[in-house]
This record gives C-alpha cells, sequence and structure tokens, in this order.
C-alpha cells in the first residue's frame, strides 16, 4: 500500500466541524509516517471528479471528512475498487459510520482508528446498494420520510435540523398512506398500502433511526422495511421506537429480505444516503464486498 492517503473534506459538514476535524486526522496519520493529501471540490461534481483522479492515480486510502452526504460521495469513487475507504464522521446523520463501528463526532479517536487501520491493514469489504449506477452504504428511504426531505429541502427558512422537524409536523398534518408495489428478487410481489417502505443495507438513517434495525452489511442481502396502512395516531406511537429498532415487532410492521427490490408508488421521491435518487419507480440491488473499509470487524449496534 502506498503511503500516500487522501483526505476528502467537506468544510461545511457539520456547521464547519469538517474543517476543523481534518486536522486532527491529518496528524494522526503523518505521525505514522503517512503522506496526507487534502481534496476539496468547489461543488459536489468538482470533488467527485477529484476523489476518483485520487483513486485512479493509485492513493493508499481516501478518507471522508464529514457526514453522511461526504460518504456517500466517496462510496461513488471507490466502490468497486480496492482502495479502502475511512470514513471521519463529523456531520449531523454519520448512519454510515454507526453502521461500521466507528466513532462519531470524535474527530481525533476516529483520525486514531483509521491510521491504526491503515498501519495493521486492518480492512473488511461490505456490501452496498446500487440503484443505476449509483452506490448507497445506508438506506433507500420513500414514503412518509421522504416526503419530509422533499418538504425540508424546499424550505428556505429556518435552517439546519429545525427546518425538518418543521417539515416532518407538516407532513403529519398532510398524513396519509400510498399503494406501493414491491418487487423482491424478481419473483415475490406484494401490492400493499404503507406509510413508507425503506431498503436497508446497512441499520439507520436520519442520525440513528434503526428502521432497518437487523440489517447486515455482510449478507448480500437488503432487509426491506414497510410501515404498512397504520393511522396518524399509530405513528406517532410507533416512531419513537425506530430509534431502538423496537418498531419492527409492531403489527403494522414487516420486514422482508432480498438482493434485488423494486418499488414503485406514485409521487414519491426515493432519497439512499439522504440524498435525493429521483422519483419512484426504482430497482435497487445489493452487491455483496462492493467496498473495502477501514473499520473494525465488530460492526455497533
Amino acid at each position: 500500500m502506498t503511503s500516500e492517503i487522501t483526505l476528502f473534506v467537506n468544510p461545511t459538514a457539520g456547521r464547519g466541524r469538517g474543517a476543523h476535524a481534518a486536522q486532527p486526522a491529518a496528524a494522526a496519520l503523518r505521525a505514522r509516517g503517512f503522506s496526507v493529501r487534502t481534496v476539496i471540490g468547489v461543488d459536489a461534481p468538482d470533488a467527485l471528479r477529484r476523489a476518483r483522479e485520487a483513486v485512479d492515480g493509485g492513493t493508499g486510502a481516501l478518507i471522508a471528512v464529514g457526514g453522511d452526504g461526504m460518504a456517500s460521495l466517496a462510496l461513488q469513487a471507490v466502490a468497486g475498487t480496492r482502495t479502502p475507504l475511512g470514513v471521519i464522521a463529523v456531520g449531523t446523520g454519520n448512519d454510515f459510520a454507526r453502521a461500521l463501528g466507528l466513532p462519531v463526532r470524535e474527530p481525533a479517536a476516529a483520525g486514531e482508528a483509521v491510521a491504526e487501520a491503515l498501519k495493521g491493514a486492518h480492512t473488511r469489504d461490505v456490501d452496498l446498494g446500487r440503484v443505476e449506477g449509483t452506490w448507497f452504504g445506508t438506506v433507500l428511504a420513500s414514503g412518509f420520510d421522504s416526503r419530509v426531505n422533499d418538504r425540508g429541502n424546499r424550505m428556505r427558512w429556518p435552517t439546519g435540523r429545525f427546518k425538518y422537524d418543521l417539515a416532518m409536523i407538516a407532513e403529519l398534518a398532510a398524513f396519509r398512506t400510498v399503494p406501493y408495489r414491491i418487487v423482491l428478487d424478481g419473483e415475490t410481489v406484494h401490492e400493499v398500502e404503507a406509510t413508507l417502505v425503506a431498503v436497508g443495507n446497512g441499520s439507520s438513517y436520519g442520525g440513528g433511526m434503526k428502521i432497518c434495525a437487523a440489517a447486515d452489511m455482510s449478507d448480500g442481502l437488503f432487509d426491506v422495511t414497510v410501515v404498512g396502512d397504520c393511522s396518524r395516531t399509530t405513528l406517532l406511537k410507533v416512531f419513537p421506537r425506530v430509534y431502538k429498532g423496537t418498531h419492527l415487532d409492531h403489527p403494522k410492521v414487516t420486514v422482508y429480505r432480498a438482493a434485488k427490490v423494486e418499488i414503485a408508488a406514485p409521487d414519491i421521491t426515493g432519497y439512499a444516503d439522504g440524498e435525493p435518487l429521483g422519483a419512484l419507480p426504482l430497482t435497487a440491488e445489493c452487491v455483496p464486498g462492493a467496498v473495502r473499509v477501514l473499520a473494525p470487524r465488530a460492526v455497533a449496534g
């Protein structure tokens, strides 16, 4: 492995934590004899182009410094290659880092963990989801949660997480279920009225909401969580349980497992790793061992 390591930095992540987090990460790597190069794009397409150039140029590892959006961008550069990916998670959600058992919002500890993994060649291969050439590490979300994202993204004020809290309140006021058509592995078809459908490679989204709590990133399968035709009152009762994953026991919740999932519903946008993919229908495939990560063998629950 070459000793040159690339830090892929989002300086605005976590209200500026990204810029500060790059410093201890770089220091930890240099202390172990690695040469560190920093990549910051003027926008997402430019950043991705620079990251791909680093990977094509033989960098020893690509280290994403930021939140889930930055980790998602990094996946587009390293998926399908043997270049290992590290994550210094300092964003708002950080669900990809959580799924890998990595420190969250502790840049010094995360930097040390990456440096130790590189020095000891401690890597492992994990699965990724893929939708029409776009890779994702955690969850493809659709339904109520994606409508909240849609509304929040349209709002100019307020900023930060509070904007999405307000968007959720507004969507609850306009709550409705949606007719879904779900096809599993090209064979099993489910036509249901659903509140939401989440296709999970990882277990959580939204900063620790364990919507697909039992998802395993090394089994070659998605966990598909379907929240059925519940009422607004039932949704409000079940929603708090998602942080512990105990919502999976509710009679309105069903979980399927499949390597390929097709979901269709009218007027619904799909979001993967928090980023918009486009309107349904969408088809997701689980690709075993698609990315090599600098992470411990044991995954945090």
